[in-house]
């Protein structure tokens, strides 16, 4: 089997980066540091053979069939272990080891990530403290999401919860004639630099009930689950007016609420 006869699968939301010049501004935007890469979905390797070129790749493929042409094609890097090669789903890897590590090492994530997936995937980054940072392409709304700042429309818990562990920006917007088969969205690649882990499960929850209804009031949201009298005063000390919509708080206000609320 040989990349022309491969055949895009649905189910595993594959689209393959075909653009040397989107594939030159990854490696470019890559951490310059001494740790491992890890590529989740690396397809038929486009990617792949630029970072084998540059360090030591831990690759996790989840499409017995791609596995085979990655195999045969990167068989030297294998054999000299510039690449290891993981054919199974890398979701199961994370969640068979207890310590929430992927890797038992420092590592960058690096990948065009499957859309269906990835913002799965970004999250689990967050919260292994392996990981330090992640360079990857995802569809342009979840992008803008993850890099979103208070005041924006698309500003919510994943803006949040990323501010809350480093800083992120887009590197840059991708079309779809970028890939083989064409998706129907733009797409952009985007770097998150950690400096603490995504660990606050009870803050997350917070979140969630304060973006229940993103178009509703910020009050009408957090009285659905904190009593709005315990509510007012703090609203006061932070100067929120009780129109505020739940994008218009900042990482630091959110933050500064949950304190108060536990």
């Amino acid at each position: 089997m040989n990349d022309k006869s491969v055949v895009a699968k649905k189910k595993f939301g594959q689209n393959f980066l075909k653009d040397v010049s989107v594939l030159h501004q990854i490696i470019q935007s890559m951490p310059n540091n001494d740790n491992k890469i890890v590529e989740i979905g690396p397809g038929l390797g486009d990617l792949t053979k630029y970072l084998v070129d540059v360090k030591s790749v831990e690759a996790f493929e989840v499409d017995t069939d791609l596995c085979k042409i990655l195999q045969e094609k990167f068989k030297d890097e294998i054999n000299t272990k510039q690449l290891q090669l993981n054919c199974g789903d890398v979701l199961n890897v994370w969640q068979s080891n207890e310590d929430g590590h992927l890797i038992d090492e420092p590592y960058d994530m690096v990948a065009n990530l499957p859309y269906y997936i990835a913002t799965n995937i970004i999250l689990k980054a967050l919260a292994d403290p392996m990981c330090k940072n992640i360079l990857v392409m995802t569809q342009l709304e979840v992008a803008e999401k993850f890099c979103a700042e208070a005041g924006e429309k698309v500003f919510g818990s994943l803006g949040i919860i990323t501010q809350s562990v480093g800083t992120s920006h887009i590197v840059v917007k991708v079309p779809p004639t970028a890939f083989e088969p064409p998706p129907k969205i733009d797409s952009a690649v985007f770097l998150i630099q950690k400096d603490k882990d995504r660990s606050n499960k009870e803050f997350e929850d917070m979140l969630r009930v304060a973006f229940t209804q993103p178009r509703k009031t910020l009050m009408k949201n957090l009285s659905a689950k904190y009593d709005k009298a315990e509510l007012l005063p703090l609203f006061e000390e932070l100067n929120f007016t009780l129109t505020i919509r739940p994008h218009q708080v900042s990482t630091k206000d959110y933050h500064h609420l949950y304190k108060k609320l536990i």
